[in-house]
């Protein structure tokens, strides 16, 4: 079977499409291949790579990337923007992507706090993702089921 690449964009590629890129590989590195980028990345937050140790998952190896490294260099069956600044500013034509998604979850970088809140935030919205992708994944291996038994 052919895996097909999924972009997680956001603006920074700090946090965000950082963890989405993270929680696919994880739970569909069979079927799927992860990538993320930024429209203007920033680096690695870290507490990003905190949050996710914390839930037993490495960022290991990955970094914060721009769109131009993968923009009519890489093809995409999906493209899945997960903040509004990235769903508005991502070029509109994206060569040979299937699917166009938009995921809105807060910035948890943008969040006001101590430290310990800060956290608290980055936690709520790692949540958030995991829950996004996990579902994700569902539903493309229920339809690859669906497929396969057609197929039979």
């Amino acid at each position: 079977m052919l895996k097909r690449n999924v972009l997680f964009l956001c603006t920074g590629n700090s946090a965000r499409s950082q963890m989405a890129e993270a929680f696919l590989r994880h739970y569909a590195s069979d079927i799927f291949n992860a990538f993320s980028a930024g429209i203007d990345p920033r680096g690695m937050n870290p507490l990003t790579v905190k949050v996710m140790e914390e839930v037993g998952i490495s960022l290991e190896g990955q970094y914060s990337k721009s769109l131009r490294e993968y923009l009519g260099k890489q093809l995409f069956a999906y493209l899945i923007t997960v903040c509004a600044d990235a769903e508005e500013k991502c070029p509109s034509v994206w060569p040979g992507v299937q699917h166009r998604l938009h995921w809105k979850f807060d910035d948890p970088a943008a969040f006001e706090g101590d430290e310990e809140q800060k956290l608290a935030k980055f936690r709520q919205v790692r949540d958030e993702i995991d829950a996004a992708v996990k579902a994700f994944v569902a539903e493309a291996r229920a339809r690859l089921s669906a497929e396969a038994q057609q197929n039979q």
